[in-house]
C-alpha cells in the first residue's frame, strides 16, 4: 500500500536541545496510525515539521511524496490540533460555516447544522464560542477538521477530557471518515483506543522511536505486554535512570 506520510531521518533541534534523533516512519493510505508518547517526547514537533511550520534540522518529511505545503489541493489535510483555534467572540454556526467556505464546502450551513445535530450540539448553534464547555468547543473544531473529508487527518489528543459517551461519539466519527478512505494519524494518551483502531504505531521517547510496527508486532517484541503495559515499561526505566 502507498505511503501518504514518509518520515526520513528527521532530526530537530532547538537551541542546544536536540528534541528529535534520527526519526524514520510511514503511514499507509488509508491506515490508522498512533503517534503515542508522553508529553515532551517530540509528537507535536513532528507534526509541526510534517505541516511545515517547523523547519527541520536535517532529513525530510512528506505527504503524498513531497514537502506539505498549505495551498496544495491535490491533498486534503485536516489537522485538529490539541490548542483550540476557534474564533471565541463568534457563534457556532457562522464560524463553522466561514471555515467550510474557505475549504470550499458545498452547502457549509446545512453541513455544519446536520453536524450539530450529530454531536447534540444543534441548540446552541447560535451561541458564542467562548460559552460553550472545553468538550463542546472540541467538538465544533473536530467538525471543521472533517468538513471537507480530507484524505489525511491527523488529531491531537481529539477526546482529551471527554466522557465516555462523548468519547464513543467521536471515536465513531472518527471511524467513519476512515472507512471513507482517509488516512489517520491520532495522538493519544488512551492505549485502549490504539489497540481498538490503530493498524500500526509509533511509541517516542526523547524524541526516538522505542517501538514501531503493527499493535501486534509491537506486543510481541514487548512479550505479550499491553499498549499500558509497555507504555510504562518504557518510561518507567527513565524513571529509574
Amino acid at each position: 500500500m502507498k505511503n501518504i506520510v514518509e518520515v526520513n531521518h528527521f532530526k530537530m533541534v532547538f537551541g542546544d536541545k536536540t528534541v528529535i534523533q534520527d526519526l524514520n516512519f510511514e503511514v499507509k493510505k488509508g491506515e490508522i496510525f498512533g503517534l503515542l508518547g508522553a508529553n515532551g517526547s517530540g509528537k507535536t514537533t513532528t507534526i509541526r515539521a510534517l505541516l511545515g511550520l517547523y523547519a527541520p534540522t536535517s532529513g525530510e518529511l512528506l505527504v503524498d511524496g513531497k514537502g506539505y505545503k498549505p495551498e496544495d489541493t491535490e491533498i486534503k489535510v485536516g489537522y485538529l490540533p490539541e490548542e483550540r483555534g476557534l474564533y471565541r467572540k463568534e457563534n457556532v454556526i457562522d464560524t463553522m460555516v466561514y471555515f467550510g467556505e474557505l475549504k470550499g464546502v458545498k452547502d457549509p450551513y446545512g453541513w455544519a447544522m446536520k453536524y450539530l445535530k450529530r454531536v447534540g450540539l444543534e441548540d446552541k448553534a447560535k451561541m458564542r464560542v467562548e460559552k460553550l464547555s472545553g468538550g463542546q468547543q472540541q467538538k465544533i473544531q473536530l467538525g471543521i477538521t472533517i468538513m471537507d473529508n480530507p484524505k489525511l487527518l491527523i488529531l491531537d489528543e481529539p477526546t482529551k477530557g471527554f466522557d465516555p459517551m462523548n468519547r464513543k461519539l467521536l471515536m465513531e466519527i472518527i471511524e467513519e471518515h476512515h472507512k471513507k478512505g482517509a488516512a489517520i494519524v491520532m495522538i493519544t494518551h488512551y492505549m485502549d483506543e490504539v489497540e481498538r483502531l490503530c493498524d500500526r504505531a509509533l511509541l517516542l521517547k526523547d524524541g526516538t522511536a522505542r517501538a514501531y510496527g503493527t499493535i501486534s508486532e509491537i506486543r510481541k517484541e514487548f512479550g505479550g505486554k499491553s499498549l499500558d503495559e509497555i507504555f510504562v515499561k518504557v518510561y518507567g526505566d527513565q524513571n529509574e535512570q
